[in-house]
């Protein structure tokens, strides 16, 4: 099973080992589209910072995210497991998995980013500050930018397992599973119970549980309907609905009664 993930908008401080080898990156036929990407931000974050911090989307706050930006090819890198965090990834806990769940975690997770197109969590990167809804001024906008080479790359990745979707729409956008990929992909809503409407923080704490729980029992369904069956047997209030035309992804309804 491969899990789509997005990142986290916040990032743990870069490693103070070996920098970045963008050859050493996992799905290696986006190395190209890496280093361009790389490139054209390190150049806009090198040079007028109120004009990078406009194009990057950053508040007065976060100013010094444009000159982390500019270390990217010298700072020192960690594991992408290590550089994410947020609601989601303190939920998915993946420092605190077992042995046998973080091999699993290191096969299956795939994060995506609007800087590295999509990376392994144990892929070694810089903290960084790009997401995907950036247009960069010689690439445009990258979710966009991403869409040829992904739709290269990921099939392969995707083997011919099950992709459960858990990004958000920004980064969906890079790469929407076709065909028969698609028809073994599920998406997933986390709804309020009593409402059914969309919760948001809880949304990605209950998936980052959700993955968590599939890591950690060893479930491997071989596809959604098989992935519904895992959910409800490990606790998980769940409603699917089929796609009514072949080729198109399931959609997950997962029910919590909290909310915050």
């Amino acid at each position: 099973m491969l899990v789509l993930l997005p990142p986290s908008e916040g990032k743990a401080a870069s490693g103070r080992g070996a920098p970045l080898k963008t050859g050493s990156l996992s799905l290696p036929g986006l190395t190209a589209a890496r280093e361009a990407v790389l490139g054209e931000l390190v150049e806009l974050c090198a040079g007028d910072e109120e004009k990078a911090r406009e194009v990057l989307g950053l508040s007065e706050g976060l100013r010094g995210e444009v000159a982390k930006n500019t270390e990217l090819l010298t700072a020192g890198a960690r594991p992408a497991g290590e550089i994410y965090t947020g609601v989601l990834y303190d939920a998915l806990g993946l420092a605190s998995l077992d042995a046998a769940a973080k091999r699993r975690a290191a096969r299956s997770l795939l994060v995506f980013s609007g800087l590295w197109g999509a990376v392994r969590v144990t892929d070694r990167i810089p903290s960084y500050r790009c997401s995907m809804g950036v247009k960069l001024p010689g690439l445009g906008a990258l979710g966009a930018y991403w869409r040829a080479p992904m739709a290269e790359v990921l099939p392969e990745a995707a083997g011919d397992g099950m992709v459960l979707d858990l990004r958000s729409a920004a980064y969906a956008a890079a790469w929407r599973p076709k065909g028969e990929v698609a028809s073994r992909t599920a998406t997933v809503r986390v709804l309020h119970a009593p409402t059914r409407k969309v919760v948001s923080h809880f949304n990605k704490a209950t998936k980052g549980r959700i993955v968590r729980s599939l890591l950690t029992s060893g479930t491997a369904p071989e596809g959604p309907a098989e992935l519904v069956d895992a959910l409800r047997d490990l606790g998980y209030a769940v409603e699917a609905e089929a796609p009514a035309k072949a080729g198109k992804p399931w959609s997950l309804d997962v029910l919590v009664d909290e909310v915050h």
